[in-house]
């Protein structure tokens, strides 16, 4: 029988961001999963994304195109394995052959906190050369903060 893994065990495997909104998780959530807002605030700053198709259940699929301000275009396959509302969300993302050249699997949990919200966001990748690729290739580190800001910025004019 297989072990599961510890935290000492993916620990070079994963991006993890942490971060709290001063407002309640169904909006943080809903910000999240609807496809009206998520174009609004998805990506890191200088950023913009088109979404084609976004069915947030599980075996539902997002893809969308995300644009740098370099005008390269990204294109973006995400396939939700788990959505509970307002507290988890677990996808896929990747597995096309159009795609970059990157798969990995993102758990985000929404926590009630007094009223606010404690956001955290595991990305986890099958090595940990496949996580060096994406903080080196793409400052997927950086990224992630940055859409995080983005989102609070979002979130405040919602």
């Amino acid at each position: 029988m297989n072990e599961p893994e510890t935290s000492a065990d993916i620990s070079d495997r994963e991006i993890v961001f942490s971060r709290e909104f001063n407002y309640p998780r169904e909006l943080v959530f809903r910000a999240w999963t609807d496809p009206e807002h998520v174009p609004r605030w998805w990506g890191p700053h200088g950023f913009t994304t088109t979404t084609y198709s976004m069915d947030v259940r599980p075996g539902g699929v997002w893809r969308f195109c995300m644009h740098g301000p370099d005008g390269r275009n990204y294109e973006n396959k995400i396939t939700y394995l788990e959505v509970v509302p307002p507290e988890r969300i677990v996808y896929k993302h990747g597995d096309d052959k159009d795609l970059e050249p990157v798969s990995f699997q993102t758990t985000v949990t929404f926590e009630d906190v007094d009223g606010k919200t404690q956001l955290r966001m595991q990305m986890l990748f099958p090595s940990r050369q496949a996580r060096d690729f994406v903080i080196k290739t793409y400052k997927a580190d950086e990224g992630g903060k940055q859409t995080l800001q983005r989102l609070s910025e979002h979130l405040t004019r919602m």
